[in-house]
């Protein structure tokens, strides 16, 4: 299939959106981009950048006059911006994944209701509703989320009965919560699916993914000794989900591995994804390669892992201690070209390559 699409829009300005630009580029087309922020990641390599609030509706006309696609690359756009937007030029993902994507209880419904799996769970808003779950689940302790804006670890907490509940909702600001069950879970795995718009899907994954403080630290793939059932049901978790919603571009599904070899599904984000970025290295086809291909009209493309690979993270600080990666073999370097390191920002990544890699 032939694209003739010449300027892709992207909605953010962080690194996935400069990821994304950098391969629009490889394939020939320019990126624009539109974000509340000067001087992001994804500026630093588009062809233009308009700055603005995302509801200021002269500024986003003006944006989607000299593009012929949009897309995204954050879930927290709001979503009238994209509705508002995609009266003037087409938006993919489409906004249902992106509305689902953005409330907790929603996402979780919208699985459930299509036959995955995810741990207990059950909207909450006051202390009453918290004391009732736990009695009825019989369990001292539960994860309380806000159902929105929340990532890395932000708006979410461990609760237990000795707990002063009230303190630990009142921190959250906001009374639009939902209680999970802790699982027991023996590692988490992420599975990344593009999807054009001939409705073929390729995939990245499952990948086998480790946090620190709640923020992603390390990728390896493909993952150790996975059951290879367990891996072909997982991707096909993942491809429900995509033709469910009638995907044009990339979505992840973040999944928990119990104990006794079940997946129960975490998070759904509707996008390229921290965990994909080993693909840059060790596909033939990255991840952002193929959100590209999707959103714009061409056939996605099969990634082709051709080494073994482990991600990691540089979070903060680590960004000021490369040299130990600058002298490794097999090692590449990706910074994001953000001037301000601060605790918790992803500053890079580094992907390393080879046959024997601990995860």
């Amino acid at each position: 299939m032939t694209s003739h699409v010449k300027r892709l829009g992207i909605l953010g300005g962080g690194q996935l959106g400069r990821m994304s630009a950098q391969a629009a580029t490889q394939l020939g087309i320019q990126t624009i981009i539109y974000t509340d922020s000067e001087g992001g990641p994804a500026s630093q390599v588009a062809f233009k950048t308009y700055v603005g609030d995302y509801t200021d509706q002269d500024q986003l006309k003006s944006f989607a006059q000299e593009i012929d696609v949009i897309s995204y690359e954050f879930e927290n756009i709001p979503l009238e911006t994209v509705q508002f937007l995609k009266t003037l030029k087409p938006v993919y993902p489409n906004e249902a994944l992106l509305e689902i994507s953005q409330h907790r209880v929603l996402e979780k419904s919208f699985l459930n209701k299509i036959g995955i799996p995810t741990a207990r769970w059950k909207a909450v808003s006051s202390y009453k509703d918290v004391q009732k779950i736990l009695e009825e689940w019989n369990v001292t302790s539960c994860i309380i989320k806000t159902s929105r804006f929340g990532y890395d670890g932000k708006g979410q907490g461990r609760l237990s009965k000795e707990d002063d509940v009230n303190a630990i909702l009142q921190r959250f600001g906001t009374d639009d919560l939902i209680a999970e069950d802790i699982i027991d879970f023996d590692y988490e795995v992420s599975v990344i699916v593009a999807r054009d718009v001939q409705g073929q899907s390729v995939f990245y994954g499952p990948l086998l993914n480790k946090h620190k403080n709640h923020i992603l630290d390390t990728t390896c793939s493909p993952v150790p000794d996975i059951d290879p059932a367990l891996a072909d049901k997982a991707c096909q978790m993942a491809d429900k989900i995509a033709d469910e919603l009638d995907l044009r571009g990339v979505l992840t599904l973040e999944l928990f591995v119990t104990k006794d070899g079940e997946l129960l599904a975490n998070e759904i984000a509707p996008r390229t994804h921290n965990s994909g970025h080993y693909s840059l290295d060790a596909c033939e086809v990255s991840q952002f390669e193929n959100h590209v291909r999707a959103v714009c009209g061409l056939d996605v493309k099969e990634p082709r892992q051709h080494s073994h690979a482990k991600m990691i993270n540089l979070i903060g600080e680590d960004v000021n201690d490369l040299s130990k990666y600058l002298e490794m073999s097999h090692a590449t370097i990706h910074l994001y070209g953000k001037d301000e390191v601060k605790s918790g920002r992803k500053m890079g990544h580094v992907n390393i390559l080879g046959s024997k890699l601990k995860a």
